[in-house]
């Protein structure tokens, strides 16, 4: 049976997100986007509500919320609605956090997820992207090579989020056994660790300019048996890769939103010879094409996120929503742009940013994990 039906504690934490987003992010989001930073008092207030460490569990010093891809994806789509750049932030530390609650060993668990459980902040990165044109997280260039117990590390990373402040890295790399998602292995990489260079500036990108990303580059990095995440067992690629998926698609149906909701209250407002644009029949087409892209866009996300909280295999479901998702927020993006006219172009108007971060979404595997 297909039930859309909240439990009382995700309707806790969607209005809880709703909330944050209205009252925290909404405000401060151009002049974030504008002086390329994330204010921390702000990180530390979404991490104070559990918005992003909820999941870690008591034993761990954390809050113990179930964990769950559909709760995350509700969370993501309220605060990208709020703001994509700030949200990609608050929520980096958890493509280093969830893959540790579903891989981690004991021993790696008690060790890392008590430094996140907290009401302060801690940055962590996830090290996926590559600077190759044709960057497949299935056929990764990094590779981690078996020497004796331990590995040892090679290649260059980019688009790290926090790269200059994280004490800890995620790193993916592919072990050897050819293309595919069975070959990823993750490692915990201390910031410190030999032959691990943070590039010193921040990369520049067209959109998520809040977010601090960083490129790192890996010389004979060697890590021992112990930061093998899973130990012995290692992790499930498909399941990681299909969470970041996930997440990043939630967080563009959230900024598709709020395109929506600014542009059709717009349309009826404008009025061009003598009457609103919205009667004129391209942009209503264009509004309707809105609304019911959104709605589709929700629905292929909940279900992909929902394959996965029931351990089914994702990844058909997990492909059709992050393809369909792309499309559609770059499509709705730039279909604000064009209801407001010249105003869309000036930040006057948050339309040009909303746009900006869309591509970069869109181009990104993603930085947060559901």
């Amino acid at each position: 049976m297909i039930t859309f039906d909240l439990t009382k504690e995700q309707e806790l934490i969607l209005k809880t997100a709703r909330e944050f987003a209205g009252g925290e992010l909404k405000d401060i989001a151009r002049d974030c986007d504008e002086e390329a930073s994330v204010p921390r008092k702000l990180l530390d207030k979404a991490w104070e509500m559990g918005l992003a460490n909820a999941a870690v569990p008591e034993a761990y010093d954390g809050i113990g919320m179930e964990r769950s891809a559909v709760t995350s994806a509700l969370v993501y789509e309220e605060l990208g609605y709020g703001c994509a750049s700030l949200t990609s932030a608050i929520m980096a530390p958890t493509a280093f956090i969830q893959p540790l609650i579903d891989f981690g060993t004991e021993a790696q668990k008690t060790k890392y997820l008590p430094l996140y459980g907290g009401e302060k902040f801690e940055p962590a990165g996830l090290a996926l992207h590559e600077p190759h044109f044709t960057f497949d997280p299935t056929d990764m260039k990094t590779v981690a090579a078996k020497k004796g117990d331990g590995w040892v590390i090679n290649g260059l990373k980019r688009l790290v989020p926090f790269g200059s402040t994280a004490h800890y890295f995620l790193v993916l790399a592919n072990n050897g056994s050819g293309p595919g998602l069975s070959s990823i292995e993750a490692f915990i990489v201390p910031s410190d660790r030999d032959g691990l260079t943070v590039s010193a500036e921040n990369e520049q990108t067209m959109g998520l300019r809040a977010l601090p990303m960083s490129q790192l580059k890996l010389e004979n990095v060697q890590v021992s048996a112990d930061e093998r995440l899973g130990g012995e067992n290692g992790i499930s690629g498909q399941r990681l890769i299909n969470s970041i998926r996930i997440a990043n698609s939630a967080i563009c149906v959230g900024l598709s939103r709020a395109v929506m909701d600014m542009s059709i209250p717009y349309a009826k407002d404008r009025i061009a010879f003598g009457q609103p644009i919205a009667k004129k029949q391209a942009i209503a087409f264009m509004l309707a094409d809105m609304r019911t892209e959104v709605e589709s866009m929700r629905w292929l996300v909940w279900k992909a996120a929902s394959q996965m909280d029931q351990g089914t295999n994702a990844c058909k479901a997990t492909i059709l929503a992050q393809n369909y998702v792309r499309k559609q927020t770059l499509k709705i993006a730039d279909n604000g742009v064009q209801v407001f006219g010249g105003h869309g172009y000036i930040r006057d108007f948050p339309l040009e940013m909303w746009l900006r971060h869309a591509a970069s979404l869109t181009l990104m595997e993603g930085v947060v994990s559901a």
